[in-house]
């Protein structure tokens, strides 16, 4: 391939010929008629000739400038349709989101429809893992993390969404039949669990909420002395309980349509705190403004 031009002069060259000024070129350009001078001079070193003939005035090309023009002109207009053509595929990508399995399945895809209407030409892939993607590594271009304030993200831009309370909740036939008049009564049913990693600190539990419950109540039972079923996957936790398999105690973020339905009801005024969901962005990232868009959508239905 031959050696490339200088090609900010070549911009220059064909902005100052296309007006036949230095003057108007420098104002399109946004800088000195100076600067304009000094460039078509370097253009002009580097071709070995000249490209205009300043005097007598106008301005005029000489017969070289004559020839590269055509070429310049051309090739700028290649350089800008390519340009276009790249960034309206880019555009056209999906914008991919990841999040955890729970928040994307009960919170984010409920409301989606929302986003669609307000940005209908931005398509959203939403990648739900429980892990923690690499967002510099290019794995996605937002995360929605769930994490302590005491260890919030720090790998990118990062706003704070909202956070969370956990409740004791159950299928409201347990109430109306008077089966759970008070935590005594938790004997003589199920804790149902959704798993919590052991990076999590102080994850809002039932042991937890047992201990709490004691200092509160008497009669609470002990953890150990009580029927337990377990899920590693929250929104199948979730699930049995809205059957009516158990009692679990989840965010008011993730059964907020059951809450407001009845299909689930609170069990116990007591909760406990949970943790705060952040969105996190890479700097720099090509598509930042799309990125800010959705980060602020977010914001907004939160």
């Amino acid at each position: 391939m031959h050696k490339l031009p200088p090609l900010v002069e070549l911009r220059t060259f064909e902005a100052a010929a296309r007006h036949m000024s230095f003057k108007k070129a420098a104002l399109e350009l946004c800088v000195s008629p100076t600067a304009i001078s000094h460039q078509i001079r370097l253009l002009e070193r580097y071709c070995g000739c000249a490209l205009f003939r300043r005097r007598p005035r106008p301005l005029a090309l000489t017969d070289a400038g004559a020839r590269l023009l055509p070429g310049v002109r051309n090739g700028l207009e290649s350089f800008a349709v390519a340009i276009a053509a790249v960034k309206r595929d880019g555009d056209q990508q999906p914008l991919r989101v990841t999040a955890t399995n729970a928040f994307a399945s009960r919170w984010l895809v409920p409301r989606l429809p929302a986003w669609r209407k307000s940005h209908p030409h931005v398509p959203l892939e939403v990648i739900g893992t429980d892990a923690v993607l690499d967002l510099q590594a290019g794995d996605g271009d937002v995360a929605i993390r769930y994490a302590t304030c005491r260890k919030a993200p720090s790998d990118g831009i990062v706003d704070e969404l909202v956070s969370d309370t956990f409740w004791p909740v159950c299928s409201p036939h347990l109430l109306a039949e008077g089966e759970l008049k008070r935590p005594a009564d938790l004997a003589r049913h199920v804790l149902v669990h959704a798993w919590w990693g052991p990076a999590d600190r102080d994850p809002p539990t039932w042991q937890r909420w047992l201990t709490v419950a004691a200092r509160r109540w008497r009669g609470v039972p002990e953890f150990k002395d009580m029927q337990h079923l377990s899920f590693r996957e929250e929104l199948h936790a979730i699930e049995a309980v809205i059957a009516g398999q158990g009692i679990g105690i989840f965010s008011d973020m993730l059964v907020a349509p059951e809450l407001a339905a009845g299909t689930l009801v609170k069990a116990f005024q007591l909760s406990l705190p949970g943790y705060g969901f952040y969105v996190v962005r890479r700097p720099n990232h090509p598509r930042e403004r799309t990125i800010a868009a959705f980060s602020e959508w977010l914001c907004s239905v939160a």
